[in-house]
């Protein structure tokens, strides 16, 4: 095996490669005609960030079976070129969780105790020990948003704190959460009992400005926050107002909207704790970064077991070029369900009829799961290859049925059904024409609608003018109706859309987001209206 190294890695990580007789290992300091010269023969590339793997230099590795990413983003990966190469493209989430949560307990204990203060003031000569009098963290109420695994990394080692841990995220099994020490309870149920609350999501449309002026103004009077995840995650200017009213006691930041930071309305607040996105910084971090790819790469060269893997590598191209329609429309079915359930998330049902279920399903039903976690903590790390990994691993059941043959109706179907525990969500798909899907039913409803833009999930009570207001609505907000349609209960319908009520799957035309939200916090104050879900699944 030829490995090249593109970017420079810790002894360590070379010490893996080199551990293997007859094995080429080419460092960066070694390459010496250019990258591509390298690759000629190469069966593994491993980069960081700087070098771009893009599709004209994977036309120079004709041999090439995998790439390594020392990191999280594949940015600086063409993975779709990388995928009908026949190139495993491997990256190192987790790596870094423990780096995080210690860094995110770090900053807990530094604003129970005014570290910072207590330090810049000491070095400014003055011993000022009666205005530094602190909190202990035993006792108090740690409220965590994202449970996987930096959450459940945090909530481990506040446990030993003796701190009371509380936790959202509807994709963890409650099992899970009960091992780990953690209540599950609802999203506001976190706001209002949190004395301290630190967030471990990733950027959805779901999470983008989560603490803002709304939330905050229902959280416990002097509660402090920590975000170590996305800087989008808070809407800055609303939490700076209300750490100077008093009604949040402070907070620590190490993420922001802008990076690097140059303006901020944090800089002049003393119980803001700012650090320059730190938090997977370590030596250990970067070495076990570097020790775990290098370890991914060698068996997947020595056993073909993949690891970590963002694409699709297990299919030919005539398999991959027939089933990817359907991959496509099982990871936007997935979406759609999203945050549908109204509890945790305990069982995910797939069923396959007509052709799909007589080929491969694997693939197709990891681009469900991954759909139906994209907007979780683990959004950022469930993929096409790791969904169903990561489903085991939240604790989640997943059952599928196969049903080849079955009379009329459309060609190749795919159903998705959650299972909470507090009860059901379900959708079914197709694709026509070759590459377009769409959604047929919803909780047992049939409803025919596009599975791409943004779409407008509205339950209403069926009757008279609701289709009318809807429309009225959209049109005073600017927002354009691409597509409307429409479905009704009938008295067969399961507890979950009981008869009398009504489902609506409006395709928007959005001028700003800022129009879509309006038009949304409008329809949910609609008196026949019983929920509103504004989702987006991007273009085709």
């Amino acid at each position: 095996m030829k490995i090249v190294l593109a970017e420079k890695v810790s002894p360590a990580t070379l010490a893996v490669f080199q551990q293997e007789p007859g094995w080429q290992i080419v460092t960066p300091d070694q390459i010496k005609n250019g990258l591509a010269a390298e690759l000629s023969d190469a069966d593994a590339l491993v980069v960081r960030s700087a070098v771009q793997a893009d599709a004209k230099l994977l036309e120079s590795a004709p041999k090439l079976r995998v790439i390594g990413r020392a990191g999280v983003g594949v940015d600086n990966i063409d993975t779709d070129a990388a995928t009908h190469r026949g190139i495993v493209v491997m990256n190192t989430p987790g790596a870094n969780a423990v780096a995080v949560a210690e860094l995110t307990l770090g900053l807990m204990i530094s604003l129970a105790r005014a570290i910072p203060r207590a330090n810049s003031t000491m070095h400014a000569g003055k011993w000022d020990k009666k205005s530094l009098q602190g909190q202990e963290l035993r006792g108090k109420t740690l409220g965590i948003v994202g449970l996987g695994r930096i959450g459940l990394e945090v909530a481990r080692r506040a446990a030993s704190f003796g701190m009371n841990i509380i936790g959202y995220d509807p994709f963890v099994a409650p099992v899970i959460a009960r091992e780990n020490n953690v209540t599950l309870v609802p999203i506001d149920d976190i706001f209002k009992a949190s004395d301290y609350l630190t967030l471990h999501v990733g950027l959805t449309t779901q999470t983008e400005g989560l603490i803002n002026s709304t939330s905050i103004k229902i959280m416990k009077k002097g509660i402090r926050i920590i975000n170590c995840a996305r800087g989008e995650l808070i809407v800055e200017q609303a939490l700076a107002d209300a750490i100077k009213s008093g009604h949040v006691g402070g907070a620590a930041l190490d993420v922001f909207h802008q990076e690097p930071l140059k303006e901020s309305p944090f800089y002049n607040l003393d119980n803001v704790i700012l650090s320059p996105h730190i938090a997977g910084a370590t030596d250990e971090a970067q070495e076990a970064i570097g020790i775990q790819l290098a370890m991914q790469v060698r068996d997947y060269l020595k056993l073909g077991v993949v690891q970590n893997a963002v694409n699709l590598p297990s299919l030919s191209h005539e398999e991959y070029k027939e089933i990817a329609p359907y991959i496509e429309m099982a990871d936007r079915l997935g979406q759609f369900l999203a945050h549908a359930t109204p509890g945790n998330l305990e069982n995910i049902q797939i069923s396959y009829t007509g052709r799909i279920a007589a080929g491969k399903t694997d693939l197709i039903r990891n681009a469900a799961i991954a759909g139906i976690f994209s907007s979780a903590d683990g959004g950022s790390t469930a993929n096409r290859i790791n969904a169903a990994a990561i489903a085991a691993e939240r604790g989640i059941r997943i059952q599928e049925d196969k049903k080849e043959f079955t009379p009329g109706g459309a060609g190749s179907v795919l159903k998705i059904v959650l299972h909470s525990s507090d009860g059901d969500a379900s959708a079914s798909a197709t694709v026509l024409h070759g590459n377009s899907p769409r959604l047929l039913s919803y909780d047992g409803i049939d409803i025919e609608a596009p599975l791409h833009g943004t779409l407008v999930a509205i339950r209403n009570h069926d009757v008279p003018g609701v289709v009318g207001r809807i429309g009225t609505i959209l049109g005073e907000q600017s927002v354009n109706i691409a597509n409307f349609a429409l479905g009704r209960a009938h008295s067969n319908h399961s507890q979950r859309v009981p008869h009398g009520q009504a489902l609506a799957v409006v395709q928007i035309d959005v001028p700003k987001a800022s129009s879509a939200t309006a038009a949304v916090d409008a329809l949910r104050r609609v008196e026949a209206i019983a929920s509103v879900r504004l989702i987006e699944l991007g273009k085709l």
